[in-house]
């Protein structure tokens, strides 16, 4: 396998890490590099991936949707999301697909298996590209109703005509009495990750029984999770839904399905 992760900056990237672990672990031979190109470059960039023989690559900030016009086909999965994160390259052409609703999904079946999805209303917070991948994962799993909280609300307009009814725009100032119907929620924003603003929310009119996700996973429990997990409620980190979101596409490379563990987690998390 030749793959890597495209992105600017992104020597930050954990998915080399993640990669070069199931390569050892399944006795596959390959590299997976980290390759920073800039937004200018992106064409450029990726057809030197292409004359250098490689089999794909992971995308991430700022090329996910810039990509798509380099695309030879798009599934429909990332024409849903409206962003690519993963590709595939074969006889020099490119096949985008998106495997982020799949990590976020899978994480929560990890994490608590019982879990039912079905006419369940989500509470999301955030409207950005993580969002669509989000909610495109929660439709797909039966959810009945989304309610989309976005800090500017012309965002969240804008994604939910995409998706259609099933979602609702809530404004940010409500976002706390929004979640007297949830039974999941989400945050999908930077709020509460290292270095960024504190997620300010309050908790009280979430039912006991709700799950509560945060995709931040630097610190692995946000200060969300925390006061969730005090309350009761049962909780999903986000590391595993950077694990998780890597197995489809390295089963695209190599045709090996990887496993997700608990020594692939402390690994990233180091």
């Amino acid at each position: 396998m030749k793959a890597g992760v495209i992105g600017h900056p992104i020597a930050h990237s954990k998915s080399p890490i993640i990669h070069q672990y199931w390569m050892d672990e399944y006795n596959l031979h390959g590299s997976y590099e980290a390759i920073d190109i800039a937004p200018d470059d992106l064409a450029v960039g990726v057809q030197k991936l292409i004359d250098a023989g490689f089999d794909g690559f992971n995308i991430t900030i700022p090329h996910k949707q810039n990509i798509i016009t380099l695309c030879d086909e798009v599934d429909e999965i990332a024409r849903s999301i409206g962003a690519v994160n993963t590709v595939r390259i074969k006889g020099g052409k490119l096949f985008g697909t998106n495997t982020d609703g799949f990590g976020f999904i899978q994480n929560i079946k990890q994490a608590h298996n019982n879990f039912d999805f079905q006419n369940k209303t989500a509470c999301v917070l955030g409207a950005g590209g993580a969002s669509r991948a989000v909610i495109y994962g929660l439709i797909q799993e039966g959810v009945s109703r989304i309610i989309l909280i976005n800090r500017t609300t012309d965002t969240a307009q804008g994604l939910a005509k995409d998706f259609g009814d099933i979602i609702d725009v809530v404004p940010w100032d409500e976002r706390s009495e929004a979640l007297i119907n949830a039974d999941i929620l989400v945050n999908t924003t930077s709020l509460g990750m290292v270095g960024k603003p504190a997620l300010d929310i309050d908790l009280s009119e979430l039912n006991a029984q709700s799950l509560v996700c945060d995709i931040v996973y630097a610190p692995l429990m946000t200060e969300l999770l925390k006061d969730a997990k005090a309350r009761g409620n049962k909780t999903v980190t986000g590391i595993g839904m950077l694990l998780h979101q890597a197995r489809p596409a390295f089963a695209l490379w190599t045709g090996t399905t990887p496993e997700v563990t608990k020594k692939l987690e402390s690994l990233v998390l180091k």
